[in-house]
């Protein structure tokens, strides 16, 4: 049930990450001629130097260095540096520099009986905030953050739908004042401490909860693939399954499905965008290469 009939922004998407997300567009739809600094900028009607201060202001790179990050070639580098697969994550302690720059977080998983009921009994508070990813949506009960999603701007009322669809007996109360902290909590990196973990709880089934524990544990800066992830839960011939488990996961960027890549390296669909995916990575990418 919705306190409000149509869920519309109290604020603006974010200036610095619409024009990213620009930029990103267009690297990739003329990505066969290489573009360069001088030709992205001029897409954007910007000068070079506004863009290299753009990037840099946003992730911490310059656009060339972000590029680096998320291009597949770089992906499949580290897959066959062995740095980025699963099992290095879940190594005992989780310990190196990439943790330093993490979002700690704690997490507990709805009942089977509580998810069946889709999500009756639940009082989920909402509201729309900026992020570095353009128009955030958290969702928070009184157990944690249970859902987070993306939008551009215009596209909150389908982002609102997807999410209620996805625990439609709910209740929904728009509440700036409750959600903020916890929105403040996500995006702004001096506030992830392991002592002050965030909270999450998670609403799906059995298999999909396993899946999302296990994004869980991928580093900071690092990725993984579908078919490490089956393996790691004892089901090898399960990528597909668990690649719709990755699709699912109903709090993006905390749980980190966008660190999942495709057997080679590739960047595969997201569910908020390819082009929000290629952002993520090359925003942590920053943030490891800045500690």
């Amino acid at each position: 049930m919705l306190d409000r009939a149509s869920p519309a922004p109290t604020t603006r998407p974010d200036a610095d990450y619409a024009r990213v997300r620009d930029a990103l567009r267009f690297i990739t739809e003329q990505a066969r001629f290489q573009p360069d600094s001088a030709a992205i900028a001029a897409a954007l009607g910007i000068g070079p130097a506004d863009l290299t201060a753009l990037f840099r202001r946003w992730c911490g790179l310059t656009p060339k260095a972000f590029l680096q990050a998320v291009t597949l070639d770089h992906a499949k580098r580290l897959l066959d540096e062995g740095l980025p697969l699963l099992d290095c994550a879940l190594e005992v302690g989780m310990s190196g520099p990439s943790r330093l720059h993490d979002l700690f977080v704690t997490h507990e998983a709805i009942s089977p009986g509580e998810y069946k009921n889709g999500g009756a009994g639940l009082e989920i508070a909402y509201d729309f905030v900026p992020s570095p990813f353009g128009l955030a949506l958290p969702m928070v009960n009184e157990r944690g953050l249970c859902g987070l999603a993306f939008a551009d701007e215009g596209g909150e009322g389908a982002a609102f739908e997807d999410m209620q669809q996805r625990w439609p007996n709910a209740r929904y109360r728009r509440d700036p004042v409750h959600v903020a902290p916890i929105a403040r909590r996500i995006f702004d990196s001096t506030t992830w401490r392991p002592d002050q973990p965030l909270r999450v709880f998670l609403i799906g089934t059995d298999f999909e909860i396993r899946v999302w524990e296990t994004l869980l544990a991928i580093p900071f800066g690092r990725a993984t693939t579908y078919s490490s992830i089956a393996s790691r839960l004892e089901r090898p011939k399960a990528a597909r399954a668990v690649g719709a488990a990755v699709g699912r996961n109903p709090i993006s960027f905390v749980v980190p499905c966008h660190r999942v890549l495709g057997k080679a390296g590739g960047l595969t669909g997201y569910h908020w965008g390819l082009t929000r995916k290629r952002a993520m990575l090359g925003w942590e990418a920053g943030r490891v290469a800045a500690g």
